[in-house]
């Protein structure tokens, strides 16, 4: 299993891993994204691939700047095919994206996980991230 930066031909599997997480996005949909992030330093997504090229998970992160504290990075995305999961690739993929914030000088990561997700807290968790607060998220469309 290799951890590598994502590519526009991985937005098939990128697409079907998004659905797996409950964001149902077609290829078509990922490309678009990946383009609109391509380049920029501040952004980054990760696969865990076999060598034969088939992606099982990925993770998404972006460094979140703010007045209100210092520069930090974010897990903004992270999924493994669920019939990889308990198998080390999710481990494998917050790896790499602490080390991506690391290269970065960041000295702080966080996540977001849905109330519901209680494996993923688990997984959290065990990786050594604690609860730092208890939110609500608003949005409207525009």
């Amino acid at each position: 299993m290799e951890v590598r930066a994502a590519r526009k031909d991985d937005a098939e599997a990128l697409a079907r891993l998004s659905g797996e997480l409950g964001y149902p996005s077609t290829a078509v949909q990922v490309r678009k994204r990946l383009d609109a992030v391509e380049g920029d330093p501040r952004h980054a997504t990760f696969v865990a691939a076999a060598p034969g090229g088939d992606v099982f998970g990925w993770i998404e992160l972006s460094e979140i700047r703010s007045l209100a504290h210092d520069s930090r990075a974010e897990i903004t995305g992270l999924v493994v095919d669920s019939k990889q999961r308990s198998a080390g690739v999710g481990r494998l993929l917050a790896e790499r994206g602490e080390a991506w914030a690391r290269e970065r000088g960041l000295r702080e990561i966080g996540v977001r996980s849905n109330v519901i997700r209680d494996r993923a807290h688990g997984f959290y968790v065990g990786l050594g991230y604690a609860v730092a607060k208890t939110q609500k998220v608003f949005r409207k469309a525009l």
